[in-house]
């Protein structure tokens, strides 16, 4: 495993905690989960099986944490295991086309949807949900995925420059 990725990843769920921690809870105590933008990144950073092993598992923890919604907990793990396995198979399809900022978008907008359709289905399961479902899902899991693209393709751009300075400056 590649040491400065790793810290990548590290430095980036850092800063995906603290916007997690400081973004309030809205509609049914649901908050936008701007985690995701950067647990995507620290994937298309590093595809590989144990770096989204942990980023789930750290991000599902770190947003567990961090939650306001009754109950949050476990569904949060839940989504983030689902949705970094969902989003490496689609960043693996991509890279055989070609990864760009087109599907980088399309992948970071159907992370967010499949990440909020099983946060919702499975906090629906396990405690029930506060509002219906469809008001939660139209109300922030949609404006969640729009927020998303944009933050997730400025986030990816700033990391894949440092790693290019990085890279140059180790390489001198």
């Amino acid at each position: 495993m590649n040491l400065r990725k790793n810290i990548f990843t590290a430095l980036l769920l850092a800063v995906g905690l603290i916007l997690h921690q400081i973004t309030p809870g809205v509609l049914g105590s649901m908050k936008f989960d701007l985690m995701l933008s950067f647990i995507f990144v620290a994937i298309f950073i590093n595809p590989t099986l144990n770096n989204c092993i942990l980023t789930a598992f750290i991000g599902g923890l770190f947003t567990s944490l961090t939650t306001t919604f009754p109950g949050g907990q476990i569904p949060n793990v839940i989504d983030k295991i689902v949705t970094c396995f969902v989003v490496l198979i689609l960043i693996k399809l991509a890279q055989k086309v070609s990864l760009n900022k087109i599907s980088i978008g399309i992948i970071s907008f159907i992370g967010t949807i499949v990440s909020g359709s099983v946060f919702l289905y499975s906090a629906l399961l396990i405690v029930g949900l506060p509002a219906p479902f469809k008001a939660l899902f139209l109300g922030i899991v949609l404006p969640t995925s729009i927020s998303n693209v944009v933050i997730t393709l400025v986030i990816y751009n700033v990391v894949a420059y440092s790693l290019k300075i990085v890279n140059r400056k180790a390489s001198a």
